[in-house]
């Protein structure tokens, strides 16, 4: 006689939400239809869709002779930097610290906030990095800087130590800008990206294509508007709370 066995649901091999794991796979999937193609084609789209400084200065376009294009193809690469990326090294360190910190923003905040906040750091660290290389030829790609908001904001997320562990993340308060936690990581993240800046990684164009400048605007955006995105989060009216 055979007797069954009780099913029980299956869990999902990543508990992250489905945003995430969306925005893991169209990064991906940009950076493997951008290897589709030529090298030569390849670094087109770099300079197209990166974030170029010098396409902004006005002095570097009449000194090339160079046509800065209309306002929407100016425009266009503060949110399409963020779906190129140097390589592969690069494209999966930023999905592993999307992974990480993504779903604690995406969970708190819905999909739609979610996207809407990684675009906003991610054009605040383009504008970062645009302010402190003005003029410069190389360009910027990756979503470092968007991801370094989503850091910053899951950071103020964060249950305080002194805090139930059975909290739930969603009903916690935000963490204040000035905190010790706020403080403490915004200084280590300071210090990583000081280093970086001092041994020029990815600053110079040949060894990654990326900037501390964008993950530190990015970071700065990220911990400031983080209030204000949290006051638009959906909240289930009369949800008990957890003692």
């Amino acid at each position: 006689m055979a007797f069954l066995q009780p099913q029980t649901p299956r869990q999902p091999i990543f508990r992250a939400p489905a945003i995430v794991l969306w925005l893991i796979g169209t990064l991906a999937a940009a950076h493997g239809l951008r290897m589709l193609v030529s090298d030569a084609r390849a670094q087109d789209l770099v300079y197209a869709y990166g974030l170029v400084p010098a396409r902004y200065s006005r002095a570097f376009l009449e000194s090339h002779m160079a046509d800065p294009g209309t306002a929407l193809e100016r425009a266009i690469p503060f949110v399409s930097y963020m779906g190129l990326h140097s390589d592969i090294t690069h494209l999966v360190i930023n999905c592993l610290w999307l992974l990480a910190f993504g779903p604690i923003v995406a969970r708190r905040w819905g999909g739609v906030l979610f996207l809407v906040f990684f675009i906003v750091c991610g054009v605040a660290g383009a504008g970062a990095y645009l302010a402190v290389n003005w003029g410069s030829a190389v360009p910027v790609v990756g979503a470092s800087g968007a991801i370094s908001g989503l850091m910053a904001a899951a950071i103020r997320m964060m249950p305080p130590s002194t805090a139930p562990w059975m909290t739930a993340v969603s009903e916690q308060p935000l963490a204040p800008l000035f905190s010790r936690q706020i403080l403490m990581f915004s200084a280590v993240w300071g210090v990583i990206n000081f280093l970086a800046a001092m041994m020029d990684i990815g600053g110079d164009g040949q060894r990654g294509l990326i900037a501390w400048q964008a993950h530190l605007g990015g970071f700065v955006a990220g911990l400031l508007l983080c209030g204000v995105f949290d006051a638009l989060r959906p909240r289930v009216v009369g949800a008990p709370l957890e003692s």
